[in-house]
């Protein structure tokens, strides 16, 4: 029986669930200042608040999977954790600034730079890593 070790896979997918919660908690009281408990009423701080919770569930579980699948493949490991790391503060600082800031900060726009070309690079890699 051989052991399975993902450590970055492990790593990577708790720190952005934890992420996932703050941004959650977030909408919860945007929500229950905004008196919306469906859609968002035109309310733009809920709005925001929706947004960066849904946006990290649209982008987060393609990047965990790519990471998984090259963790599986014995990919290079400073790479994966170099791409990982790379993700998630990506996501912290695109989540930040639509959850917590009244702006479109560059934090976003860099966030979202960064979390697409980690994307990129991983399913890359992983087609190169199958071809060995």
């Amino acid at each position: 029986m051989s052991e399975l070790s993902i450590p970055i896979t492990t790593m990577l997918t708790s720190g952005l669930a934890l992420w996932l919660l703050i941004l959650t908690v977030k909408v919860v009281k945007a929500r229950q200042v905004s008196g919306q408990s469906l859609g968002d009423g035109g309310d733009v701080p809920l709005t925001r608040a929706i947004r960066a919770q849904a946006n990290l569930t649209e982008f987060a579980p393609m990047f965990i999977i790519l990471v998984l699948i090259g963790e599986l493949q014995r990919g290079n490991y400073y790479l994966l954790g170099a791409l990982a790391i790379t993700f998630m503060i990506a996501r912290l600082a695109h989540g930040y600034a639509l959850a917590f800031s009244q702006s479109n900060a560059p934090a976003r726009a860099g966030g979202f730079l960064f979390t697409v070309i980690p994307i990129a690079i991983s399913a890359i890699y992983n087609l190169v890593l199958l071809s060995y």
